[in-house]
């Protein structure tokens, strides 16, 4: 069931995330939470800030097109995100293989098996800011972060099909 007036919030405190009334734990970046205005490229930290989900990606060969009013592109072995302050691409999509610091989107540990991505730092992106801020799904270990939110597959399957392109996000200290 779609939720237009969903409120998905981001404790940094207690990592958690929370909707539809109900709290879920998270894993959050290895150096805590830092305001989206403060934040820098590799810093480890998860930005605060207010957000909106922009779309997803899926990999298609491990799991179905999420069930979601959310525009999901499926991930292919040439898909990356370029996280180079310099790069005119910074905090974009891009195509493999590319000749600029980036991150592969192909992942084997299955946390990019699911992607919800946020507009963290994106209209423009400003260099050096931070990118390539997603939702994705939890390690194994749970481990942390190096500044997203990682939420358990679980989770992500009763999230997804609440939100839509546009879903508000706070991600809050």
């Amino acid at each position: 069931m779609q939720i237009d007036n969903i409120k998905i919030c981001v404790k940094i405190s207690d990592s958690t995330i929370n909707f539809n009334k109900v709290s879920y734990p998270c894993q959050l970046g290895i150096e805590g939470g830092v305001h989206y205005t403060k934040g820098a490229e590799g810093d480890k930290k998860t930005p605060i800030g207010n957000y909106k989900i922009r779309f997803g990606f899926y990999r298609k060969d491990r799991v179905p097109r999420p069930h979601s009013a959310l525009n999901f592109i499926p991930i292919n072995k040439s898909d990356g995100w370029s996280d180079d302050a310099m790069d005119v691409s910074y905090n974009r999509y891009i195509r493999l293989p590319y000749n600029k610091s980036h991150e592969r989107l192909w992942r084997e540990d299955r946390a990019y098996d699911i992607i919800l991505v946020i507009n963290h730092n994106d209209s423009p992106p400003v260099a050096g800011l931070g990118s390539a801020i997603f939702i994705h799904l939890s390690q194994i270990n749970k481990r942390k972060t190096q500044g997203c939110v990682a939420i358990e597959p679980l989770v992500m399957s009763k999230l997804l099909p609440l939100i839509k392109n546009g879903t508000k996000l706070s991600i809050t200290p």
